[in-house]
């Protein structure tokens, strides 16, 4: 029986061997030094707010003043907007809004992007500031010329572009850049800078776009675009007045301000 120890010897082996093998050790295959690979971090946010629900009635009245001379119940259809045909609403919403008066008629729209990386390596951030570049690039804003949004016309006035009524936003002579009936310029800058630009102190990056257009014989009818981004979120604002008189041309100051007002109230809401 001298040959019992060397088989039990033989046996403490094998089992060792076995046991040092790694077959059911997790961190068998890890290398010191390989790379960790970690993913991008998510947006901040998850959801977007009930579009047609985001515009205050107080500023929807502000915006759509030809709907204040209607009937109760007609002023609540016109306020409650038409919300945007979507697939997902986690992924984009939309609403928008008309009213028309006598003298104009007056069209607004919202829209909420809320962007998602399919890239591990990509947040949502980053890639929704890919988004937000693609549309201030095609916004075409004098910045991409060379003229930063501080730099304000110097000497006389430039000549009305060909096809078009004026070469200001405000689509009235530097001499007269009210809107007042009265023709008044009292308390108005003649120097505001109107035209398309970069716009400070709203969400992470905004843009503003005003273009004047006139279809056919019909009246001008100008659009005020203001669009920004918030984290992985991008809004998009438009306004559109066209008058009643095809010789009308929409005040440019009157519609950007409003325009910024409400993209301003938007993102309040979208903090909150």
């Amino acid at each position: 029986m001298a040959y019992v120890p060397g088989v039990a010897l033989l046996l403490a082996l094998v089992a060792g061997c076995s046991a040092g093998s790694g077959a059911d050790d997790p961190d068998a295959d890890s290398k010191p030094g390989s790379p960790t690979v970690t993913a991008a971090p998510p947006g901040k946010y998850r959801t977007l707010p009930e579009s047609c629900r985001a515009v205050p009635v107080a500023m929807l009245k502000d915006l759509l003043p030809g709907a204040t001379g209607l009937s109760e119940e007609q002023q609540e259809k016109v306020y409650g907007g038409t919300a945007t045909v979507t697939y997902d609403t986690d992924r984009k919403v939309g609403c928008r809004w008309k009213s028309d008066a006598p003298d104009a008629s007056r069209n607004l729209s919202i829209d909420f992007e809320r962007v998602v990386s399919y890239d591990p390596s990509v947040s949502d951030d980053d890639r929704a500031r890919e988004v937000y570049a693609t549309k201030e690039e095609a916004a075409s804003l004098p910045t991409s010329a060379g003229v930063t949004p501080s730099e304000k016309p110097s000497g006389s006035a430039s000549a009305p572009a060909a096809g078009t009524p004026s070469a200001s936003p405000s689509g009235a002579s530097s001499a007269s850049p009210s809107a007042d009936p009265s023709g008044s310029t009292a308390g108005v800058d003649p120097d505001e800078d109107l035209r398309p630009r970069l716009l400070d102190e709203l969400g992470d990056a905004a843009f503003l776009d005003d273009e004047l257009t006139r279809a056919g014989s019909t009246a001008q009818h100008r659009t005020v675009s203001v669009v920004f981004r918030t984290s992985n979120v991008i809004v998009t604002v438009q306004y559109t007045e066209q008058p009643a008189r095809v010789t009308a041309v929409p005040d440019s100051r009157e519609l950007q301000e409003k325009a910024q007002a409400l993209a301003r109230k938007l993102a309040e809401t979208l903090i909150d």
